[in-house]
Parts: structure tokens; sequence; C-alpha cells
């Protein structure tokens, strides 16, 4: 609910379990006042602390200076006296930088108002709000509408903001950032997720120090280094306790996420686009809508953070029809043939994947064109007719009899020097004139912004779609942005490129959904470059990293599971020694971590022993009987071996508490040691629970009947396996 009191000029937003507050401040200063914990509806101007220091029209004199030097702003600009890290930053042609942003109006309308050109959320249960908070600066001639949106089912603000040219000639904006919260300092810790190619998104947590720290990309996507969330938490917070305050960012290009410590100890949060290489010329008349930003507030620890990211991206993000489904379980054969395969190949995993119960076979790079490696053929979506003998369609049908749906991997966004396309248009390729461009992965980057090349790509991928019964697309980046320089945009504009061209990606994939509805779309950027709210809109699902070890998928799949919810996340089963790092582990145990995604294989399933291969039909029982419980239920980490170096251990709980699967992965084992008592989180403590172990050979202990207060205090019995990294699931009903 949002209210308005005229007399403390104090806006309040309350979602279930908390209360955000706005305070319109002497000379018109838009005030953050209040976030957190739930509270009465008392007058609370008195936090913006502006009685310490009055303004002219007090009693007490004290300069503009004074209070902009240390007011909690909900939209700090540029160059007026805020002397900390701005939201806002606009010049005119003169060059001038100042900001000054006084409250005009304000209304309070139902629903989500969507942005044009960009993912944004949405409701369908008519309960959501939207706050809109109009603020002008008459000197430079903008106004910027400020967006707060909060719903009925999940304690999340989503932010906002619209700029506006009121000018009678272009302004310029260097900076204009979708949240900013400030906040008093209570020695905070930070949690980011850092890392690189194939370790993606790992957990890194530290103490706010004084001054600036970020988590930035400006690699024109999200990235596999940084990611576009930071966590605000108190010291001794942990999964289940503390007061924790959580931001992302619904974007899939270059972001900014900052905190800064001043000289008063109060925290400034911002996150946005990244001001670095970024402007936007507004014309007389125009608008320029920032992406939506997340904030969260939990009471109760990391675990209640993660709820209300993932209650509102299951809810009001992703659209697709697949959302609430059960996922096909797919093989690919990237892992099991890179680019040497036929059609031959491709039917005989695909046989005998029917047999094992695998539902869609999915075929990887290398189909087109004359790609035999990485070094060729981008851009040529022609398909190889002497590796698929018969053509596309005769593979698909043939898939299609055996029983298979069909699945293909593409990567529009990218183009060979050695291709067709690129001998025809070399134009096409982003570059500067008389420089040689940068080349990752022997390949270059098409330059999307341009509508003829979007049609070309779109045109040639929607044809291989039309042209066999194909069900499934993995859409793929494989390399980042550079050397950039567009024969579109004037030189007063090319700051607008990195911008333009995740505009020109949604672009694309709103076509591509919107022609093909029941496609199951998963995005990919070499692995987890791209896993980004933003992508959701388009993608319920994205491949999480292409490290598919389960000892490594621990880390990745905990820290991209503190944001986004399981049924998000890309994982498979693949072969050991693994791939990406050569590690050894139990086929059994990789279907566990796998479990906790949406699961396939990536293996060669005509070479598995005989064991291992058996193990599939039960793996994917297994999956087939939890799935709506780990797509639907809530999310609770239990243990950390980032944090223990032992075991790893997580559950998913439905909503109504009456079932619950957990999942231990034990990594070492040590001799002559007691069994382990786990204690879980999130059951009912009045609710009584059958306690067994679902897969057929681990029934570690006679099934148990235990409370839930003795479940989450006393803790279950986990046996140490003999061996490291061994897994068990225990399932809990009551």
């Amino acid at each position: 609910m949002i209210s308005f009191n005229e007399g403390t000029k104090t806006f309040r937003l309350d979602t279930a379990n908390t209360t955000y507050c706005i305070t319109i401040a002497a000379k018109g200063y838009v005030a953050h006042t209040y976030y957190g914990a739930k509270i009465a509806e008392d007058d609370v101007s008195y936090l913006t602390r502006q009685m310490e220091y009055p303004f002219a029209d007090s009693p007490v004199f004290r300069e503009k200076l004074s209070i902009l030097d240390f007011l909690h702003q909900e939209m700090p600009t540029d160059g007026v006296g805020d002397f900390r890290k701005s939201a806002l930053a606009i010049t005119n042609r003169r060059g001038n930088n100042a900001v000054e942003l006084k409250y005009k109006d304000y209304k309070i309308i139902d629903g989500c108002p969507a942005l044009a050109g960009l993912p944004c959320v949405f409701d369908k249960s008519g309960k959501a709000q939207t706050l809109v908070i109009t603020t002008e600066d008459s000197v430079l001639g903008v106004e910027v509408e400020l967006y707060y949106t909060i719903f009925d089912d999940t304690d999340a603000i989503v932010r906002s903001s619209k700029i506006i040219s009121l000018a009678a000639e272009p302004v310029y904006i260097k900076k204009a950032m979708s949240l900013a919260f400030d906040m008093d300092n209570a020695e905070y810790d930070t949690i980011t997720l850092n890392g690189s190619w194939a370790r993606e998104r790992h957990i890194d947590r530290h103490p706010i120090h004084m001054g600036v720290q970020e988590a930035c990309s400006i690699r024109g996507e999200t990235s596999h280094q940084e990611h576009p969330f930071m966590a605000i938490l108190e010291k001794t917070a942990g999964w289940n306790n503390g007061n924790v305050y959580g931001v992302n960012f619904i974007y899939s290009g270059n972001f900014s996420a900052v905190i800064q410590r001043n000289q008063f100890d109060s925290i400034r949060v911002l996150m946005g686009i990244n001001p670095e290489n970024f402007s936007w010329k507004l014309e007389p008349g125009a608008a320029f809508e920032t992406p939506q930003a997340v904030l969260t507030f939990s009471a109760n620890g990391l675990n209640g953070m993660s709820h209300a990211f993932h209650d509102l991206y299951r809810n009001h993000l992703i659209r697709s029809p697949y959302k609430n489904q059960m996922r096909p379980i797919l093989i690919n054969n990237w892992e099991a043939t890179y680019f040497n395969f036929d059609t031959q190949k491709l039917l005989d995993i695909a046989r005998q994947a029917y047999k094992d119960g695998i539902e869609m076979l999915v075929m990887d790079d290398g189909w087109f064109g004359k790609r035999s490696f990485d070094d060729s053929s981008l851009g040529d979506w022609i398909v190889n007719e002497e590796k698929l003998q018969g053509g596309l369609k005769h593979l698909v049908d043939a898939v299609n009899k055996i029983g298979m749906k069909f699945g293909i991997w593409f990567e529009p966004e990218m183009v060979s020097p050695d291709s067709d396309l690129f001998r025809a248009h070399p134009d096409w390729a982003i570059q500067i004139k008389g420089r040689e461009p940068g080349m990752a992965r022997a390949q270059y980057v098409l330059d999307i912004t341009r509508k003829e090349v979007r049609d070309h790509i779109m045109n040639s991928v929607e044809a291989i779609l039309r042209s066999a019964n194909i069900e499934y697309v993995k859409w793929d980046m494989n390399r980042q942005i550079c050397d950039v320089g567009s024969i579109n945009l004037p030189a007063d504009q090319i700051g607008e490129y990195f911008h333009r061209y995740v505009l020109a990606i949604y672009s694309m994939q709103e076509q591509l959904i919107s022609d093909f509805p029941n496609l199951l779309l998963e995005n990919c950027s070499g692995g987890g470059a791209r896993f980004d709210p933003g992508m959701f809109y388009y993608s319920p699902q994205i491949w999480c990293s292409d490290d598919t070890d389960a000892i490594e998928r621990l880390a990745i799949q905990e820290g991209t599971a503190l944001v986004y919810p399981l049924s998000t996340m890309g994982a498979h089963v693949s072969v050991c020694p693994n791939h990406a790092c050569g590690r050894v582990t139990p086929f059994k145990t990789r279907g566990y971590v796998a479990l906790s995604g949406t699961f396939g294989y990536e293996l060669d399933i005509t070479k598995l022993s005989e064991e291992d291969r058996q193990m599939i039909p039960r793996q994917i029982a297994l999956y087939k009987k939890f799935s709506p419980l780990v797509r639907e239920g809530d999310y609770y980490k239990i243990a950390a071996a980032s944090e223990n170096g032992e075991y790893d251990c997580w559950a998913s709980i439905s909503s109504d508490k009456t079932r619950a699967l957990v999942t231990f992965i034990q990594l070492y084992n040590h001799p002559n040691y007691k069994t382990r008592m786990i204690k879980l989180a999130g059951l009912d403590k009045n609710k009584v629970y059958k306690i067994t172990w679902p897969d057929e050979d681990q029934q570690k202990f006679p099934p148990m009947t235990l409370a839930g207060s003795t479940i989450m205090n006393a803790g279950i019995p986990i046996r140490r396996d003999w061996g490291d990294y061994q897994g068990q699931l225990i399932y809990l009903e009551g």
C-alpha cells in the first residue's frame, strides 16, 4: 500500500514486512527517510535530520551545502553541493554540469507502468501500486519522474526514473542511475558476486570501508567477472538471521553498483547503467527511461532476501509459457562431440537417449556454413549438408520419429572474418574506422544497432526455425564488445552505443518469442556472462556456466540462487573427468546437483559406462517427481562448502511447508568421525514430518518422524558416506 501524509509531507510504501518512507524536505528536496522492517504510522520525518542543519528560513541559519553534504536523498545529483557519488548528471551545450531537482507533484497509480523497449515487471493480480514523484530543475529545463512499484506478494521495491527535456536545446545525460539509496552506517558488510569464465557468481563478503566500492562491467554485457547485484548486511547476519538489503538490476549491459561510506559514516548505494563510456543526447521534448532496479529488505537473513527476489522474478518478470511447466529433459551434444558430428552420430545419441527417458536433443555449435572449428562461418546460418546429410528437416523429422523434441544453437550477434556474410558486409562488424578491430574467439561483433543488420540476422534465424520442427533455441554470445564505432551515430551520440546495443538485443528477442510463442528460449553467453534478470523477460532459463563439474557448480549455483530462482539455472550432468577442470565425481552426485536447476545432460550417452547409463532413468524419475517443488518452492541455503570447507546443503520447501527436498553434498570424508546433524530452516515448527531418502539405494536410516521444531533446532542425521564428493537427497513430508 502506498500513501501520502500531507501534514508531514511523507510518502509511505508498505509491503507485507517492510516500510519505505520518503519526505519532501525543506527547499523541495526529496529525502530518503526510512527503509527496513515494518513500522507504525508515525511521523518519521525527523529521520531526515534536517532539524540539525536548518535552512535560511529557520531561526538558525545554515547554508545549503551544509544540508546537501549529509542529507539522505532519493535522486542525488551532480554539481550542486552533494559531494558524494551522484545518481544523475546532465550537461547542456554550454558545459554546465549542475542539476538540482526540486519536488513538483506526485501520483499513485494502480499496476506497473511499462517501459519502452526495456524488460519491466508486470502484475496480473491487480494488486500492484506505483508511486510517481515528479521533480524538476527549472534552470536546466528538465523534469525527472521517480518510479516506485510495490506488490502484495513480495518484499521488493522496483525503481526507475524518466528524464524529460523541457529545454529549448539538447541536453546531454552523462549519468542516469536507476536506484539511489542512502542509509546510516551500522558497520555493515557487503556481498558481491564475482568470478570469471567457468567460475561465475562466487560469493564475496567483506566489510564496507570508508570511500567507494564498486562492482561494474564495461564489456557490453553483465559479464562473467562482476554482477549487477549487491547485498548490504549486518556483520552478524547469516542465512536465516539479521538485516539484509539487496539491490539488483533488470538490465543486460554495462552496469555500475556502488557503495560509498562517507565522513558521517553514512552509506550511499547506487545501481544503474555504467556512466563510463555513456552519454545520451536528449532532444527538446524527448524522454529517457532508465532500466528498472530492484531493492529488497529482509529481517530474516540472506534466505529472506532470496525469497523476495525469487518471488518477484517468478511472479512478475518471467513471461514464458514454460515458467510454471516442467521443462523437457534435454541432451546437448556439445561436450559429447564438439564440432565432430554428423547426422548419424546425432541420431545414435537420440536413440539411446530416448530409451533412457530423455526428451529432447539439442544440436550445438558446428551445424552451419563450413564450420568445423571456432574460426569460421558465424553469420552464415546455412545448413552444412556435408555434416547433416539430407538437410536439417531430415534430421529433425528423424529425431521426432524416434520420439524426441529437437533444439538448436545460434550465436546471432557474431560474425567470423572467414564467412560469406563478412566478405559481403565487412562494415557490419563493430569497428572504428582506420583501426584494426580486436578479435576474440576468432570473431567480431555485429553492429545490431543498425536495422538492416538486425533484419538480416532475424530473417536468417527465423528461416531456419521455420524449416523444421524446432522447439528450443540456445542463444549464445561468446565475446565482449570493444572498438565501438557506428556509421549510424554522429560524434555527439557515440556514448549511446552500448545502451542502444542492449535495446537491440531486447528487440530481437522480443521478435523471436513473438513470432514463435511456443519456443523455449535459453540464453547463454560463454556460459553465464549474461545471466541477469533482463534476460528473464525473454527466456525462462539461462545457461548457468560452461563449467558443468558438480563440485565447481556448488559455488556457482550458490551465488546464482542467492538472487535468482532455481528454475532459471541451466544445469546438466556431464562426463568425467570433467571437461573444464578434470575432476572425477560420482555420476549420482552430478545428478543431485543438476536436479536443482533445469535438468539435462551434456555428454555422449553412447559412450557411457553401463553403470552410469542405468542411473539416467532414476535421475529423470527424481527430476519429474521433485521438479515442481524445486521450481516453485522456497529456496533455503542451509550450509555452504565455501564457508565450512566440508559439505554443502540446501533445501526447496513448498509454500505451505508440507514438503521439502534437501540436497546434501559431502566434499570430503574423514575416518572416525560422527554422523553429522544438520539443522534445517523454513519448516512449520508445529508440523510433524516423515523423513525419507527417496533415491532407491540411498536409504541411510529407517524412515523417521520428527516435528519441525526438532528438525530445525536439534537437526536430522546425515551419515558420512565412504569417499569424497558423495551426495544425498532427503525428502520431508508432513
